[in-house]
């Protein structure tokens, strides 16, 4: 199979209406690049229509729904390219969006991974909450990015435009090395989704890669188009974000930085139950249960001698956001 340069790669779960609305423009602004669509079994007429009205994107069908994670890892094994780009079907492209992209690539070949700028669709001066302009962990794993701390969301007045190294792109817009991919041993399926590009990203800078976010793209995104807050997301991110401590996290400290962890999911639950949101609680408490029955599996999954990246910029968002006042990515303090 010929190897291309870079190739599109879509996840589609019951997205026909997303389809509808965003795959034109994605053909138009595909840049020569192929595009691919991996369907999770979806159970409405998604490949049904994509094959009557876009036939120039190659469908790879999936038995059943294996999450953001599994989809990916399973589909991918199919494409040939150099760079993967991973797109959400809620995403809106822009011209010019992928060549700076390559270009830096080709530039830096220690950078595995990056993302463009993501905007907020509905509001297009706003950074979008998932990714912005690029993210970064607390000493909690609490994820944050510029232009989006907690759910404050900085307008875009070109003040990150400069390409910068940061900890996570956004699996809303994920480019990555095939090559790198294959031997990190692409996304844990044990998340399913949520955080798996976070996990990947912090595997790929234990390996000596690089992650950036570049200005010079920008993308809109629908946000919450192809999974809408709900308890289950709350319980994915929860959960996931313990996983992701427990594998990438050094032995040191471990266990202390895990129950302080804990106790902040706690003072979460108890703010979502003050508030009425009951079952957001009860997605915490289901989190905590999950993480115990899988702690030994993560576990496995722990390299023997994990070398002591600085995963985090600042130590707490928490503090920062909610008893500091800060709401502003620059005026964070490391």
């Amino acid at each position: 199979m010929k190897m291309d340069k870079a190739a599109i790669v879509l996840l589609n779960y019951n997205g026909e209406a997303l389809l509808k609305k965003f795959l034109a423009q994605l053909i138009a602004h595909s840049e020569g690049h192929p595009i691919y669509l991996i369907d999770n079994g979806s159970t409405d007429a998604s490949l049904t229509w994509l094959e009557a009205h876009h036939s120039e994107v190659k469908p790879i069908a999936l038995s059943r729904n294996l999450g953001y994670a599994g989809g990916y890892n399973e589909g991918l094994k199919q494409i040939e390219a150099e760079i993967y780009i991973l797109l959400n079907t809620d995403v809106w492209v822009t011209q010019n969006w992928i060549a700076p992209m390559l270009e830096h690539f080709e530039q830096h070949p220690k950078t595995a991974i990056a993302q463009p700028h993501i905007l907020d669709y509905s509001r297009q001066t706003y950074f979008e909450y998932a990714g912005a302009a690029g993210g970064y962990l607390d000493q909690f794993g609490f994820p944050y990015c510029r232009g989006r701390l907690m759910n404050t969301l900085e307008e875009d007045k070109g003040q990150y435009d400069q390409e910068t190294a940061v900890f996570w792109a956004s699996g809303a817009c994920f480019f990555v090395r095939k090559a790198v991919f294959e031997s990190l041993g692409g996304f844990d399926p044990d998340f399913f989704a949520h955080q798996e590009e976070i996990d990947l990203c912090w595997r790929a800078h234990r390996n000596g890669y690089e992650v950036f976010a570049l200005g010079a793209s920008k993308v809109y995104h629908l946000g919450g188009g192809t999974l809408k807050l709900s308890a289950q997301k709350v319980f994915l991110n929860h959960r996931n974000s313990l996983f992701m401590l427990l594998k990438n996290l050094p032995s040191e400290g471990l266990a202390v930085l895990l129950f302080k962890r804990l106790l902040l999911d706690g003072l979460a639950g108890i703010n979502y139950f003050i508030r009425g949101k009951w079952s957001y609680t009860l997605a915490i408490v289901r989190a905590h249960i999950a993480f115990y029955k899988k702690r030994s599996a993560f576990q496995n999954k722990r390299h023997e001698f994990i070398p002591k990246h600085p995963y985090f910029k600042h130590k707490s968002i928490i503090k920062a956001y909610f008893f500091k006042g800060i709401r502003n990515f620059n005026q964070l303090n490391p």
